[in-house]
């Protein structure tokens, strides 16, 4: 028998809205600017982000889904989920993989997909629903850097955090976050990232800058979201797309740089910006990892690497922790 998927709610729309406030602000009047990664996802955003990981230059996604098809069977024997909980689930796309092997492996009984977007969890909860009628779903609608506390208990779970997303956060948020969820899992609970690994620097690059200029008008989109959501008026044919490897911090910066001077005003802060010709603002780094430094960060946090899995290249990995 099916049962209709749940939905807790814990991020409503006028505090998204806040949020939005709160980072352009801070972000728009530091020296030097930046705007957070998770700003360019709008109904825009997340459809030229589906472009981008169809792209020939964008790997990651591709190589993630075949190391899931791959190895999810191996996944689901080491860590034997009852529970499955996905932070940003967004499509739930690549984790039917999981969930086919967990409900194969006869120990999961709950899904559990993590999102900000209520529209996009429930529409991906349904779906799931039915594919996997003997699955209870149920969605949580939240800041996942914020309300790891809501997550479920009620068996062994597992939490998913995959795409790479973790090299979105500089060390110390990675820090705090991989901490916080060693507090919300008991003893013996594992957690499953996908993370990207240093590589030639050829080949990531391309990544982030195609050819057809597809990740161009998504790292443009978020302008796009602050003149929609804070009455703004930046002007996206004065800025260009940046993408750069930086070494020493080992992860791809995306940049915006202004091609003329201008200034910017942001009515619904009351801000007038100010940029130079030739000015760049950060909207996102991603941050490569090794599998020795990945196992490290864990180790702090309070887990221990039971395994790894790398694609053949050696761009990409998934690493099954458990928590001390």
């Amino acid at each position: 028998m099916t049962t209709a998927p749940t939905l807790e709610v814990y991020l409503e729309p006028d505090q998204l809205k806040d949020a939005l406030r709160k980072d352009a602000t801070v972000g728009l009047t530091s020296n030097p600017k930046w705007l957070p990664p998770k700003w360019f996802y709008d109904a825009r955003g997340s459809e030229l982000f589906e472009q981008i990981t169809a792209l020939p230059e964008y790997f990651p996604t591709r190589t993630e889904r075949e190391l899931l098809r791959q190895r999810s069977g191996e996944i689901a024997e080491v860590a034997a989920p009852e529970i499955l909980v996905e932070l940003g689930s967004g499509s739930s796309e690549k984790t039917r993989l999981l969930l086919e092997a967990g409900t194969r492996h006869g120990t999961l009984h709950t899904y559990v997909p993590q999102d900000v977007s209520v529209s996009a969890l429930q529409g991906a909860a349904e779906q799931i629903g039915a594919e996997f009628p003997r699955l209870t779903v149920h969605g949580v609608v939240s800041d996942f850097t914020e309300s790891l506390h809501h997550l479920p208990r009620g068996g062994r779970r597992m939490i998913a955090f995959l795409g790479g997303t973790l090299g979105n956060m500089v060390p110390g948020e990675r820090a705090e976050f991989l901490a916080g969820i060693a507090d919300v899992l008991e003893p013996g609970e594992h957690l499953l990232l996908g993370v990207g690994l240093v590589t030639d620097p050829a080949v990531l690059v391309p990544a982030y800058d195609d050819a057809a200029g597809v990740t161009a008008q998504f790292n443009l989109n978020v302008l796009r979201v602050l003149n929609g959501q804070l009455d703004a008026d930046f002007p996206l044919d004065a800025f260009r797309h940046i993408a750069l490897w930086d070494a020493d911090n080992e992860w791809i910066e995306m940049r915006l740089e202004a091609q003329r001077t201008l200034s910017v005003r942001v009515a619904a802060l009351d801000l007038d910006v100010e940029f130079a010709r030739g000015e760049q603002m950060r909207t996102e780094i991603s941050a490569k990892f090794t599998l020795p430094g990945i196992a490290g960060e864990l180790a702090a946090a309070g887990f221990e690497v039971e395994r790894t899995w790398s694609d053949p290249d050696d761009r990409f990995a998934l690493v099954c922790a458990t928590r001390s």
